[in-house]
């Protein structure tokens, strides 16, 4: 009652001014049962995920947190470090390469390439936004995994190889392979918000610069790219929200293994990977509220990297661009 108090208040004010519109009352009331449905439907989805992992709260607490065992047999222990630690390493990895390539993609199409190249290449980019994850992850098998394990990986050992990130055995199945699946996913996305933002940018702003004497180089660092750079940010935030939350692409390519490790040729896995494997095949109380434990942690990240992605847009947008 509190919050429809205003609204009736305000209501009565403008009928007694001969303003008021009925047809503004039920945009109103609209709107706000909208708003207030979201916000239900995401309380809803929440209590029910913590319900079901209650049982695993209870017997395992914030150990789980830390603990690298997932044993269903007979002894019953869980832990999610792995899934964990795989989730970071492939989002991570994948936004690592995503990022640049969608904004240069992004670059090219809106500052670089002829118009008669710019649709065709844009379109294509965002239909490989619509393919299925699982056709992605399909093709990652049949294709990406027996290119990664004979040929990207091998002269990857040999370059590298003294490194951490690249030591081990060439496999089809692994991280490596999870990030570039993951990093096909996203560039789409990317991509296609830096588009719109870069089209956004004033064409006199542009065209100062290069007035100037600036390079269209300098004129897309010290323009285009401070203008849009608030935008960018959300954008990336988008990706690695894509990123964490795919399941079905990431299992059918990192090898479903329980472990930490450095070496990205070694299989591992992720909590949405994880959560989507093997829920159905559940057999215990206490193994359905330990993969809902999972869901949970992923629910909780997902929040946070949402409160950390408006802190910065609004941290960024605070900053006016300038021209260098």
């Amino acid at each position: 009652m509190a919050t429809t108090s205003p609204s009736l208040a305000r209501a009565a004010e403008l009928r007694r001014r001969g303003r008021f519109h009925p047809g503004d009352a039920a945009l109103h009331g609209v709107t706000l049962v909208a708003a207030l449905g979201a916000v239900a439907l995401l309380a809803l989805i929440a209590w029910k995920v913590v319900d079901q992992a209650r049982p695993a709260m209870h017997r395992f607490g914030l150990h789980f947190l830390v603990s690298n065992t997932w044993d269903p047999g007979i002894h019953q222990v869980f832990g999610a470090a792995a899934f964990i630690f795989g989730t970071a390493v492939t989002s991570l990895g994948a936004l690592l390469i995503a990022g640049p390539l969608s904004i240069a993609i992004a670059l090219f199409l809106t500052e670089l390439a002829p118009r008669w190249l710019r649709g065709p290449i844009g379109t294509l980019v965002e239909m490989l936004a619509a393919v299925p994850s699982v056709v992605v992850g399909l093709w990652g098998i049949l294709v990406m995994g027996p290119f990664v394990a004979n040929h990207l990986e091998p002269w990857l050992k040999h370059t590298f190889g003294f490194l951490p990130l690249f030591g081990g055995d060439p496999s089809i199945f692994g991280l490596l392979p999870a990030i570039l699946v993951l990093t096909i996913m996203i560039t789409p996305i990317v991509s296609s918000v830096s588009r719109e933002l870069f089209l956004g940018v004033p064409q006199d702003l542009k065209e100062g610069a290069l007035a100037l004497g600036t390079t269209r180089w300098e004129m897309i660092r010290g323009v285009v790219l401070p203008y849009a750079r608030s935008g960018i940010a959300a954008a990336l935030i988008l990706g690695l929200g894509r990123a964490v939350g795919e399941a079905i692409a990431v299992t059918q390519v990192i090898g479903g293994n329980v472990a930490i490790h450095w070496s990205l040729f070694r299989p591992g896995d992720t909590l949405a990977s994880r959560i989507a494997s093997q829920y159905q095949g559940a057999t215990t109380k206490l193994q359905v509220g330990s993969i809902a434990y999972l869901a949970t942690i992923l629910l909780v990240f997902s929040l946070l990297a949402n409160v950390a992605a408006q802190a910065i847009v609004r941290k960024v947008a605070r900053r006016q661009p300038v021209i260098r």
